[in-house]
């Protein structure tokens, strides 16, 4: 079962965080841009993710207030401001790669470098 099948059929809210927290430590280390298309890696340490291009850290709590809007919208986000949430620059692209933002086909290539 694909990711975004397993987070919007759990029924129990922290597995659906823990489902995603563990692909974002899957995906560290690759390279994605933003929207306005700036390229960033991040790395995660603990309960923390640790962007290329931030200072700050963008905490598992905001990941999962994200991944809250991402199901209440049933994956239909319009843009990064849409998640409500610290770093969400840098999320919406991610979210896009893994699936669980569905968006046009140009989008998702220009938000992802291989």
């Amino acid at each position: 079962m694909e990711l975004r099948e397993r987070i919007f059929q759990e029924t129990e809210r922290e597995k659906a965080q823990d489902y995603l927290w563990n692909e974002l430590v899957l995906l560290q280390s690759q390279t994605f841009r933003t929207v306005k298309g700036l390229e960033y890696t991040y790395q995660i340490r603990g309960n923390e993710m640790f962007v290329s291009r931030k200072t700050k850290s963008i905490t598992k709590a905001s990941v999962d207030l994200a991944l809250e809007k991402i199901i209440e919208l049933s994956g239909k986000v319009a843009g990064p401001k849409k998640l409500k949430c610290f770093g969400a620059s840098y999320l919406y692209p991610i979210f896009i790669e893994m699936g669980l933002i569905k968006n046009s086909p140009f989008f998702i290539e220009r938000a992802k470098i291989r």
